[in-house]
C-alpha cells in the first residue's frame, strides 16, 4: 500500500484520502459501499469513515476493474462472489495474458485498437 501524507502504510485512510489516491469523489466510495458489502470500512462518530488496509486494497481492485479494466458493476459483484475466499492482491493479471474487459471474453487491447480505429476515422471526417 502506498503512504499517504507519510502515514505508516497500516494507518487507516480516512475517506477523503482514498479518494484522493484513486482520483474519484467522496462519493463514488460511498456508492460502492451500497453496492459491495464487502466494503465495509469502519465508521467513527459523525459517520466518519475509516479504511483499513484490506479496505483500501479492495477499494483499489474495484477502481481497477470498474475504471480500468471495463467491467461492469454487476461484473465486478460477480468476480468478488466468485473470489470470496482468496487474497487476490491489487494488480492480479499476468502480464504475459491481456486483461478481460467484458464478461464476454474481448481482450482489452483489442477494445483499445477498436478506440484508436474509431478516433482517428472521426478525425479524418473533420
Amino acid at each position: 500500500m502506498s503512504q499517504v501524507s507519510g502515514k505508516s502504510s497500516n494507518a487507516f485512510l480516512t475517506i477523503g484520502e482514498l479518494a484522493a489516491e484513486l482520483g474519484l469523489p467522496q462519493h463514488i466510495l460511498r456508492y460502492w459501499e451500497t453496492r459491495f458489502p464487502q466494503l465495509k470500512p469502519l465508521q467513527r462518530a459523525g459517520n466518519r469513515r475509516y479504511y483499513r488496509t484490506e479496505d483500501a486494497d479492495l477499494a483499489r481492485r474495484i477502481n481497477r476493474w470498474l475504471n480500468v479494466e471495463g467491467y461492469t458493476i454487476k461484473g465486478v459483484q460477480k468476480l468478488l462472489k466468485e473470489r470470496k475466499g482468496e487474497a487476490a492482491p491489487v494488480m492480479e493479471a499476468p502480464a504475459t495474458e491481456p486483461a478481460r474487459a467484458t464478461g464476454i471474453g474481448t481482450p482489452l487491447n483489442e477494445l483499445i485498437a477498436i478506440r484508436n480505429r474509431l478516433v482517428a476515422a472521426l478525425a479524418a471526417d473533420l
